[in-house]
């Protein structure tokens, strides 16, 4: 007997119809003789809701305030889906990230795992029962709620799946696998039959909203498995899995468009040895993720530097970059919300020239300027303006020649 775990997003279990619809497949899978392990996000769209009403209250909401608030969704979907699949007569039991032992390091809203004590899970696995748990919790060693980021639910999954030894993880959301694109941006986006974890990884950091980009990192650590599939019927999905030569033949695998970053820039830097380092020291130390960063060299001895952060964390970077860029003697610090990110990803990037020229020239032919480029071996990347992300989006997956046959 082989053991499975499957995880629903909360638009899979958004209403009780949904939530009885999730049952029927989990009773399918164990009635053909697997152990199923389900990991379940928050119904629909609650944890934006918890998230507006603490806004409601303040622009800064503490963090371990909103992990106590925002871990409450899951733990009504764990034990509404266990009633149901209790009612179609097979057993099962949920349980909170922190019943099941999942630890994790102590930084509020975006903790890492830790640690994952399985043994009550096997206990329970071993009396007959379909084990849910809530997903994008844990607690840390002092007892005190985590949550995991956003899509977080994937890496509860993910972690669970390498923890158990299991055969394989499902990931199930409301679209058919993993595209070309979001097929919301670009309707013709093709389905992808098989990813690479490296490539999806690229795609789910740069803002593709299947896969949470943590989890695939434990996939790939671990070699373990992931199918996404859709919630609401049969197909293959797409498989997360270990790269191959024939993986090389696709040159671009898909593109991805991010619209919640801003853009900082610090003028007037010193150019000087250390500079640099005690900048993004500074923001380190807040636990503050930087993404792009550009810098330009000017003749006066002095810097400009730009850098890319989350909307969600200007709140937090704002004061931090003001106070840093006063004690190193640099000028004005100004931020930009109103940035795109789009970008393309292939492993076959590698041993193929020329998508670079390709990109910009698909920018350039609707005029769309580019403000900062980052690449990588099997990624590239720039900023522009805000809105003409989903223009851009388009034009560039029509150059590569991504769309449906």
């Amino acid at each position: 007997m082989s053991l499975i775990v499957q995880k629903y997003g909360g638009s899979s279990v958004a209403n009780v119809e949904r939530i009885q619809r999730v049952a029927r497949r989990i009773v399918k899978t164990k009635k053909a003789g697997h152990d199923v392990v389900v990991v379940v996000s928050a119904l629909g769209d609650t944890t934006d809701d918890l998230i507006e009403l603490a806004h409601q209250i303040t622009k800064n909401p503490n963090e371990r305030e909103m992990d106590m608030l925002l871990s409450t969704g899951e733990q009504v979907s764990v034990s509404l889906l266990a009633i149901a699949i209790q009612h179609l007569g097979m057993k099962a039991i949920s349980f909170t990230g922190p019943q099941v032992g999942i630890i994790t390091d102590r930084f509020h809203t975006k903790a890492r795992i830790l640690d994952v004590n399985t043994d009550r899970i096997q206990k329970a696995l071993g009396e007959g029962q379909v084990v849910i748990v809530a997903g994008f919790q844990g607690k840390t060693v002092a007892e005190e709620i985590t949550t995991l980021g956003r899509g977080g639910s994937d890496l509860t999954a993910v972690a669970l799946a390498k923890s158990l030894s299991a055969k394989h993880c499902e990931i199930y959301t409301d679209v058919d696998g993993i595209f070309t694109a979001d097929p919301r941006l670009v309707p013709d986006a093709r389905k992808i039959d098989v990813i690479s974890y490296d490539e999806i990884l690229e795609l789910a950091a740069l803002g593709a909203k299947v896969m949470h980009s943590r989890s695939v990192e434990v996939g790939k650590k671990f070699d373990v498995p992931i199918y996404v599939r859709n919630s609401a019927h049969e197909g293959e999905g797409t498989l997360i899995t270990k790269e191959t030569k024939k993986m090389e033949d696709i040159v671009v695998s898909g593109v991805a468009l991010m619209e919640d970053e801003a853009k900082v820039t610090i003028f007037d830097v010193p150019d000087k040895p250390g500079v640099a380092s005690k900048i993004f020291a500074r923001l380190a130390d807040a636990n503050i993720n930087i993404d792009m960063i550009i810098q330009n060299k000017t003749q006066t001895k002095k810097t400009d530097i730009s850098f890319t952060v989350f909307k969600n964390e200007l709140g937090r970077a704002m004061p931090v970059v003001n106070k840093v860029a006063k004690s190193i003697g640099a000028g004005e610090v100004t931020c930009d919300e109103n940035i795109s990110k789009i970008s393309v990803v292939g492993v076959g990037m590698r041993s193929h020239s020329g998508i670079a020229s390709r990109m910009f020239k698909a920018l350039a032919r609707k005029k769309i300027n580019i403000e900062m480029i980052s690449t990588s071996e099997i990624k590239i990347s720039c900023v522009i303006e805000g809105g003409k992300g989903k223009q851009a989006i388009r034009e560039i997956h029509k150059e590569f020649g991504l769309s449906k046959k």
